[in-house]
């Protein structure tokens, strides 16, 4: 997606910016022929975070994910910091840390078990984030030229780690449901019948989708691990919104309902902490794990896992979660109550009981990622539905994000969407 001209992006303008330009532009493709092949075909397409460089000048940007900047917990990350420096001096600098970090795997198949998922310390791998925790599994199951299922629309961050794989990618619909799990089935009957090969891997996020903030129901859930079982693939599980609900119905993650090991659970503190802490987790049989470990080479940042680990272990995290649903749970129901308000008819979006996100679908004519150019200039930017699919498709829709600004600033937010979307309509 080109946005330059319009969105604010870091300016190059001084003489030696402009000479290493020049000089990268003599050495273009001067290495094309060593690059691997799944490498050549995704050079000059969008990569994983081209997302985050959308936004304008004075303009709400209601496209980051982000957690709000105060519920970072800075304070308590600078107590564990320092607890763990006195307690294991200069051993939780050290390769493989001390005794802090294997903590964290404890602390991590407890919650897990608490949730209802058959867990202990040998089914938790940690990683370093929930995007290097994808890109494991993919290393581990999918070849050049493999098929992979994921929903449509789905996080757009993975879609770039899948095709960096260079693997087949099919789309199933989501609804208000979740995964439409019966066309789910009818492509799967189809492709049999035609004598393809089923997918290896599923992969979907089941509770407050991103981009939809949509949940699969509960019957759908328990079809999705019958036809795994039937079909023969993996299914990754993507968790990282599931501790973000805002009403008390609460579904069990799917790694809970799974008998036959075939469902791979990821979880991740960006949401919950901190993206900067950048730790995340796989829960899978010990069968899976031990090809997963192997292929986690350098292993993860031993120090950051140890301050986590205090940070957790120390009630921090069930506190912060409590406090953070009620903040999120308000820009949640602002965002809706300004949708009512500001937008025309013609539009239509999702209602979420958690995560961070709302999806925005418009009159068929309406190409988002044209409009965004006018939305900026009228005061809000978003991200175009079309970064949510594999295929071509999505144009006419959008996601919103009530996570990162205010509420003051989602209502402006919203006004000038809805505006901009009468001018396009």
């Amino acid at each position: 997606m080109d946005t330059d001209g319009y969105l604010n992006r870091a300016k190059h303008s001084t003489m030696d910016a402009e000479r290493n330009c020049m000089k990268k532009s003599e050495r273009s493709g001067a290495f094309d022929h060593i690059f691997a092949t799944t490498v050549k075909e995704q050079i000059g397409k969008a990569g994983y975070g081209d997302w985050r460089t959308i936004s304008a000048p004075d303009a709400v940007s209601l496209g980051y994910g982000f957690p709000y900047p105060e519920s970072l917990p800075e304070d308590d990350l600078i107590e564990a910091t320092e607890t763990v420096l006195t307690d294991e001096d200069e051993q939780v600098l050290q390769y493989g840390g001390g005794s802090y970090t294997e903590q964290l795997e404890t602390f991590l198949a407890d919650r897990a078990h608490s949730r209802g998922i058959d867990c202990g310390t040998s089914n938790v791998l940690v990683t370093n984030g929930g995007t290097r925790a994808i890109d494991t599994i993919c290393r581990a199951f999918l070849e050049p030229g493999d098929s992979m299922f994921v929903e449509g629309p789905t996080f757009m961050g993975a879609i770039s780690v899948f095709r960096n794989h260079g693997v087949e990618l099919t789309s199933i619909g989501v609804d208000a449901d979740g995964l439409d799990i019966d066309a789910l089935a009818e492509t799967l009957r189809l492709r049999e019948q035609q004598g393809r090969d089923s997918p290896k891997l599923l992969y979907t996020i089941p509770t407050f989708q991103n981009p939809t903030g949509v949940s699969l129901s509960m019957d759908r859930r328990k079809r999705l691990l019958e036809l795994a079982e039937e079909y023969d693939f993996v299914i990754i599980e993507d968790d990282a919104y599931g501790d973000l609900r805002y009403t008390e119905h609460d579904l069990p993650p799917l790694k809970a309902l799974d008998d036959t090991g075939r469902v791979v659970h990821i979880g991740t503190f960006s949401k919950t902490i901190a993206p900067g802490v950048r730790t995340g987790w796989i829960i899978a049989t010990e069968e899976i794990l031990a090809v997963l470990r192997k292929l986690s080479a350098g292993g993860t940042n031993t120090f950051t896992r140890s301050l986590v680990a205090h940070y957790c272990t120390s009630g921090k995290l069930a506190a912060n979660i409590d406090a953070i649903r009620r903040a999120y749970g308000e820009r949640k129901d602002r965002m809706q109550q300004s949708l009512e308000t500001h937008m025309p008819p013609t539009a239509e979006w999702t209602e979420p009981t958690g995560g961070f996100f709302v999806w925005v679908t418009l009159p068929a004519q309406i190409d988002t990622e044209e409009m965004l150019v006018d939305a900026a200039e009228n005061g809000v930017t978003y991200l175009p539905g079309s970064m949510f699919f594999p295929e071509d498709t999505g144009n006419n829709s959008l996601r919103l994000s009530f996570s990162y600004v205010s509420p003051d600033e989602i209502d402006r937010g919203i006004a000038a969407l809805g505006q901009t979307v009468r001018e396009w309509t």
